[in-house]
C-alpha cells in the first residue's frame, strides 16, 4: 500500500539513514511531516543493545502519536549491522493517523533498506514492544514450523478423539444431564483489548479469527467500518467472527447495538475449520457477555457478505412484529353426505326404551 499515499523520505533522511547504518547510531525515530518521512530523533550507542533497550525506546514514545523505530542490534549479517524495525501505532492516536502510518510502513524498510532489518515488531502498548515483549516475540517466532495440511488434519483428529475420551471418563452420576458447550479457545491479549474498546465505543469493529495452531483466538483488524463496508470484510475463504457496532435510529430513538455475524462461506472451507470455528462460537459469545460485560444485541451467521445491508440488519435487530390473529374454531358442516360420522348403538345404550 506504500504506493498509495505518495510519502517518501526527504534527501536529508536519505543521508542520514545511510551514515546510521554504518553502527554509530543505536536508534532512529522517523515520523510523518508535512507528507514527508522526517527524522523525530536518535540514539548513539551507550551500552550493549540490551542495556540500551528500554532506556532508549521507552521515552520516545508517545501515547498519541504514532512513529516508526529502527534500533540497531549487535549482531551483524553479510550486509552489515542487523536492525529491528519497530512501527508504534498507539490505540489513542486518531485513526487517519494510523492508516497513513500503516499505509506507508512498507516505504520506510524500502529507504532504509530490507536486507538490513532482522526482525518486525508493531505494538499499540508499551508492554507489546519493551524489551521484554522483544524476548516474548523472539520466543513466538522460535516455535516450531507449521505443520502440513494433511498433519493439521491428522492431529486435529487426535486432539478432539483425546477430548471426547476425557469428557467421557469425568461424566458422574451428577453430570450426565450435562452436555458438552463447545471448545474453548482463550481470547488472545490484544483481540481483549480490541473487545473492550469496542464496548468503550471506541472504535466499532472487531474481527477475530482461530489460530488453529495456538489453539487462541486471535485479532484480524479493528478497521473504522460503515455499513457498506461490511460485504467487503467477509472473506470468501475462509470463516470468521465479526462484532460490528451498529449505530442507527429505531422508532426515534438513536441507537448503537453490538451485532455478531459469524460468517461461514460454505464449503469453500476445510471440515476442520467449519468444525472449529462452529464449536468455539458459543463459549467465545459466553465469555464477550458475561465475562466482557458486552451486551450482543443480535447474533446473524451467514455464508455470503453480499447480503449484509442496511435494510438487513435492521430488520434482524428489530423484526416486524406480525398482527396477532385470533384463530377461530371451524364452524360444523350441513349434516349430509360429509357430517361427522356417527356411531350407531343398539337399542337402550343411550338410555332409551327400547
Amino acid at each position: 500500500m506504500s504506493h498509495q499515499t505518495g510519502i517518501h523520505a526527504t534527501p536529508q533522511l536519505r543521508e542520514f539513514l545511510a551514515r546510521a547504518r554504518g553502527g554509530e547510531v543505536r536508534l532512529i525515530k522517523v515520523v510523518i511531516k508535512d507528507e514527508q518521512l522526517v527524522l523525530g530523533a536518535h540514539r548513539e550507542p551507550s551500552r550493549t543493545w540490551d542495556r540500551d533497550y528500554d532506556t532508549f525506546l521507552l521515552p520516545l514514545l508517545d501515547d498519541q502519536e504514532p512513529c516508526y523505530i529502527l534500533f540497531r542490534l549487535d549482531s551483524q549479517n553479510a550486509q552489515g549491522y542487523e536492525w529491528l524495525f519497530i512501527s508504534w501505532s498507539p490505540d489513542q492516536s486518531p485513526v487517519r493517523q494510523k492508516m497513513l502510518y500503516a499505509a506507508t510502513r512498507a516505504t520506510v524498510k524500502k529507504e532504509f533498506g530490507g536486507g538490513h532489518i532482522k526482525d518486525e515488531m508493531f505494538g499499540t502498548l508499551q508492554e507489546d514492544i519493551c524489551f521484554q515483549g522483544y524476548l516474548r516475540h523472539m520466543t513466538s517466532c522460535s516455535a516450531p514450523a507449521p505443520l502440513t495440511t494433511a498433519e493439521q488434519e491428522l492431529q486435529q483428529i487426535k486432539i478432539n478423539e483425546d477430548r471426547v475420551v476425557r469428557v467421557k471418563t469425568e461424566i458422574s452420576v451428577e453430570s450426565k444431564h450435562q452436555t458438552l458447550q463447545g471448545l474453548a479457545f482463550p481470547l488472545q491479549e490484544e483481540a481483549k483489548r480490541a473487545l473492550l474498546q469496542l464496548r468503550q465505543r471506541k472504535i466499532n469493529y472487531v474481527q477475530l479469527r482461530l489460530d488453529t495452531e495456538r489453539e487462541t483466538i486471535e485479532l484480524v483488524h479493528t478497521n473504522p467500518t460503515e455499513i457498506g463496508d461490511l460485504p467487503g470484510h467477509v472473506p470468501t475463504d475462509t470463516p470468521r467472527y465479526h462484532f460490528f457496532l451498529y449505530r442507527h435510529s429505531h422508532e426515534g430513538d438513536y441507537l448503537e447495538s453490538v451485532v455478531f455475524i459469524y460468517s461461514m462461506p460454505g464449503y469453500s472451507c476445510s471440515i476442520k475449520e467449519r468444525m472449529l470455528y462452529s464449536s468455539c462460537k458459543s463459549r467465545l459469545l459466553d465469555e464477550v457477555e458475561q465475562t466482557l460485560h458486552i451486551e450482543v444485541a443480535k447474533k446473524i451467521e451467514t455464508d455470503s457478505g453480499a447480503e449484509l445491508t442496511a435494510e438487513f440488519l435492521y430488520e434482524e435487530v428489530h423484526p416486524k412484529q406480525h398482527a396477532f390473529k385470533q384463530a377461530f374454531s371451524k364452524p360444523r358442516g350441513p349434516a349430509g353426505k360429509r357430517g361427522h360420522k356417527r356411531l350407531i348403538r343398539g337399542p337402550g345404550e343411550n338410555g332409551e326404551d327400547s
